[in-house]
This record gives C-alpha cells, structure tokens and sequence, in this order.
C-alpha cells in the first residue's frame, strides 16, 4: 500500500516586493520577538550591581547635569517651569527614541551570527528592541510622574497636568515608530557604509539639540522656529510636556505632520530593508 509523503509546513521564499511586510508571518514568531526581549533586558546590565536602577540613576544624573550647567550657569529660560522637571519632561521620551534608534542602527551587523544560521523575519530584532524599550520608558516615566506629583502638590501652581495626558500612548507610539524607522535605515546602509555605525551616537547628540530637551519652543525667536517645527519629534515633545505639566504647547496639525513623517519613513525603511537583506550576508 501506497503512503502519501506529507506535504511541507513551511515553504521559505524571496521577498516578491520590497514593501513585502507580511505581518502574518511576524506574528506567528511573537514568541520569538518576546524571547528576543527578555534577552535585550537581562543582558543589558547582566554582572552589574545596581542593575534596573541604571534606569533611573542615568536621567537623573543628566537632568541635574543640565539643571546645572543650562539652568544655573547658562540660564536658559524654562518657560517658568521648575528645571528640574523641564528638563526630565524632556528626557524621558527623548531617551526613548534615542534608545531605539541607537540599538537598532545595528541590526544587521550585531546579529549577523544568527541571521547566517537560521531563518526567522528579520524585522523580529528591531521591533523586539522597540519593544524592550518600552520597559525602561516605563520606568523613567513613573519616575517623572512622581516629580509631577511633588510639584503638583508642593503649591505653586505651575503644574497643570490637563487631558491631553491621555495622548501619551499616541506620542509614545510615533516616537517609537520614528525611532524604529531611523534606526532600520541606518542599520541596512551599515552594511555596506560602516562608517555611519561611528556617527550614529553623534548624530543624535546633534538632533537633541535641534529638539526643545533644554529649553521650550515659545523662547525660539519666530525666524528659527519654523525650522524646529520641521523636526517631526518638536511637536510630541511640546504635547507631552503640554499634557503632563500644562507647559508647552499642542498643535494639531505638527502631531500630524510628525504621524505622516513617521509612517513615511518607515515605508522607505522597510523598501530599503528588505532590499538589503537578500545580500547583506555577503557584504557583513
């Protein structure tokens, strides 16, 4: 008697399009990316003794740097907003999208190990990276919200946290999206263009500069703001300090411009990502 051969699960193809982003297929490996998370958070400060407390100490002691050297010595005006919570206001979804844009920058070269030896998307490490991420924004963001809550309740009256608190997730979300597109993009030209690897810690020290972290959008003469506001992250930095401490301002039409600056370049990531990956392993 004849026995049929059992025909195969899974069937690994080229990429058709380089807009191919077959969701379905990342999220059957959701509990690869979950791995991938769990990773990215025990190594980070695996042997160390203070551990997840880095989170905390790191925007602690540069918010007070800044207090110091922007808000006693240079004295930039903070709008009348206590420094220490301007700056923090600042710092904490800054931090974020610089994490991601930094750790994923890398992508392709850190993991070319494992890309060489078996399959799985691609696209899992960046968005795990993304992901973990999001463990530390929570951290430093309870901690900013227990120093609005100090302020808040010490009576000054500067503090004015209003209902544009509940746009956070959205902000959070494009600042993550805007992190993630930056951070594909310069990790495919990194596999051929290794320089760019060296530029990447400078190139965002530059861009928090060019982003309201140190002093607020309203102080910036009407000449030199418009070139701010081309910043996509301008906007969601001005409405998150606008909801969670009623400074700043909220501009409709900048969370918009920086939700389609975001969903742009992560199309063009994705082109450019899927491109590189049929040859990386040949360039890394």
């Amino acid at each position: 008697m004849k026995t049929e051969e059992p025909g195969w699960t899974t069937v690994i193809q080229p990429k058709s399009s380089f807009l191919q982003l077959n969701l379905r297929e990342l999220f059957q490996y959701k509990d690869l990316i979950m791995l991938f998370v769990w990773r990215d958070f025990v190594s980070l400060y695996k042997q160390t003794i203070l551990g997840p407390l880095w989170y905390i100490i790191q925007p602690l002691f540069t918010t007070i740097t800044f207090t110091i050297i922007f808000g006693h010595i240079a004295r930039i005006p903070t709008g009348g907003i206590p420094p220490v919570l301007f700056y923090l206001s600042g710092l904490t979804l800054w931090n974020y999208f610089a994490s991601c844009l930094i750790k994923t920058s890398n992508t392709f070269v850190a993991n070319a190990g494992i890309f060489g030896k078996v399959y799985f998307p691609r696209l899992t490490v960046p968005i795990s990276i993304v992901i973990s991420n999001l463990l530390s924004f929570a951290i430093q963001f309870l901690l900013f919200i227990l120093f609005v809550l100090y302020f808040a309740l010490s009576g000054s009256g500067l503090i004015k946290p209003n209902l544009y608190f509940l746009m956070v997730p959205l902000l959070v979300l494009i600042m993550a999206g805007l992190g993630l597109g930056f951070g594909i993009l310069i990790s495919s030209l990194t596999t051929k263009y290794r320089d760019l690897a060296q530029l990447v810690n400078f190139g965002v020290q530059l861009l928090m500069y060019a982003t309201p972290i140190i002093y607020p959008l309203s102080g910036i003469p009407d000449k030199y703001k418009l070139y701010l506001e081309l910043n996509p992250m301008t906007s969601l930095i001005e409405a998150f300090r606008y909801g969670t401490i009623g400074s700043g301002s909220f501009s409709v039409p900048g969370i918009v411009y920086s939700f389609i600056f975001m969903v742009t370049l992560l199309l063009s990531a994705i082109i450019l990502f899927n491109r590189v990956e049929k040859t990386f392993m040949d360039t890394v």
